[in-house]
């Protein structure tokens, strides 16, 4: 792929990207699903709404089997290339792996829930 502009990236680059999960609490299942703990706001205000209606301020992301290993893997020491192996080894049936990878971590990132 070639570049077309400087704000995008090639897949070669990407690949060498090593993504890190950010500061959130998190805790697998018994099946080995990941769960992830994320505050609805991050504002006063939005935490003395929720307690004034006695709503806790976390929801409850939860991902599914790809997603768990990707999360997982987002240590801040394996690439996305390596990460792309691990998801390739562990689901050799699955079509279309590497671009939903590349997906899920833009998503991922536009949440920030991962960075590079």
């Amino acid at each position: 792929m070639l570049k077309k502009n400087k704000n995008q990236l090639t897949v070669d680059e990407f690949l060498q990207y090593v993504p890190k999960r950010l500061d959130f609490e998190w805790y697998t299942d018994e099946d080995g699903i990941v769960h992830i703990r994320v505050p609805k706001f991050k504002s006063k205000i939005g935490e003395q709404f929720c307690r004034l209606i006695h709503k806790e301020n976390i929801f409850i992301a939860n991902l599914d089997k790809k997603g768990s290993l990707v999360w997982k893997n987002c240590d801040g020491k394996k690439t996305v290339k390596q990460i792309l192996d691990i998801l390739k080894k562990e689901f050799p049936d699955e079509k279309d792996i590497d671009q939903r990878l590349f997906l899920f971590l833009h998503n991922m990132k536009n949440l920030n829930y991962i960075d590079y």
